[in-house]
Order: structure tokens, then C-alpha cells, then sequence
């Protein structure tokens, strides 16, 4: 399957139409408040694209938490606490 298939759904000539429907900057995310009111939007067209949106929006990878380097001395003192 291919990788990137989500953004074949979506034609490039509707790129941003959401954002500018919104009067959303282009760069700036869409703020939670605007999107939950277009679900409810009058206009269908609205609605199907926020409710695309928050969709979309949950298929993000999460990204992983890096660890924080640890020196040696801190991680002997630690295990010096335990015993």
C-alpha cells in the first residue's frame, strides 16, 4: 500500500480551501474552537470538510519522547539510594 494514499484523496486544487473558508491564515493551525464550530456549520460542504479535518488530524504519527541524557555519576549516585 502506498504510503502517502491519504493525500491522493484530497485534489491539490482544494489545497487550503478549508483554511481560507475559515479565514485562516496559510502556516498558522486551525484553532479548536473554529473547527468544532464548522461541524456544525449550516453550509454541508463545511461540515464534511471539518469533520475531514479532525480526521485527518488524528493520523498524525506521534512523535516519540527523546530521552534526556542521564550522566554516569547520576545514575551510580541513584543506584547508591536504592541499596
Amino acid at each position: 500500500m502506498d504510503e502517502k494514499w491519504i493525500q491522493k484523496a484530497i485534489p491539490k486544487s482544494h489545497k487550503g480551501a478549508f483554511r481560507k473558508e475559515l479565514g485562516v491564515p496559510e502556516g498558522k493551525k486551525i484553532p479548536e474552537k473554529k473547527l468544532k464550530k464548522a461541524e456544525h456549520s449550516n453550509n454541508p460542504k463545511t461540515r464534511k470538510r471539518a469533520i475531514l479535518a479532525e480526521t485527518l488530524k488524528g493520523m498524525h504519527p506521534k512523535k516519540k519522547k527523546q530521552m534526556s541524557y542521564v550522566s554516569e555519576k547520576r545514575i551510580a549516585a541513584y543506584a547508591k539510594k536504592k541499596k
